[in-house]
């Protein structure tokens, strides 16, 4: 399989419809988990993440092959999510560490998406950035973009997107040293 380009080709061209199950199966996982560190709610974000694989299954939206498949697809699931935060910015929603189960359903995922002990650790240490730093780091490390790709991705040029993931490196060293966490290699 590639990069899911042309299985959203063969789907939107030709209505196979495999090719959307195929671009679901490959990128949802990593789209929830994206967008858990905008929202800040794995249930929300699994929301946010079916809204834009709807939006793509429905309104079938021209890639107009200006970056990777990949980023195209996360920039609709930001925007998606942008939006959500923009219409319930008044709600305050209840913190995914004060819900026990849902913290435990965010676990399970992570092992399952994350095997490697140190992004575990890196993920964990994540959650006391500020959000802007968490993206960046997210689709560095986890997503592994392009400096590019991921300004594309923020809408910010490559230059201030190394400076932002830069610091926001530095501020998940100085977490990590909070937590009596060696950062060596980071």
């Amino acid at each position: 399989m590639d990069n899911g380009a042309s299985s959203y080709r063969r789907f939107r061209e030709n209505g196979d419809e495999s090719g959307l199950v195929e671009i679901i199966t490959q990128y949802r996982d990593g789209l929830i988990l994206y967008l858990t560190s905008i929202v800040g709610s794995i249930s929300t974000a699994e929301d946010l993440a079916e809204d834009t694989f709807v939006l793509i299954g429905t309104k079938k939206p021209k890639d107009k092959g200006k970056s990777s498949f990949k980023t195209w697809l996360y920039t609709i699931g930001r925007n998606i999510a942008i939006d959500y935060l923009r219409r319930n910015k008044k709600h305050s929603e209840i913190p995914l560490d004060d819900v026990p189960e849902l913290t435990q359903d965010e676990c399970d995922l992570e092992q399952i998406y994350i095997q490697e002990e140190q992004k575990i650790t890196i993920h964990r240490a994540l959650r006391h950035l500020k959000a802007e730093y968490k993206q960046v780091l997210w689709l560095e490390y986890f997503e592994q973009l392009s400096m590019k790709e991921t300004a594309k991705l923020m809408k910010k040029s490559v230059h201030s997107t190394e400076v932002l993931a830069s610091r926001a490196r530095k501020a998940l060293r100085a977490q990590l040293e909070k937590e009596g966490i060696n950062n060596e290699g980071l």
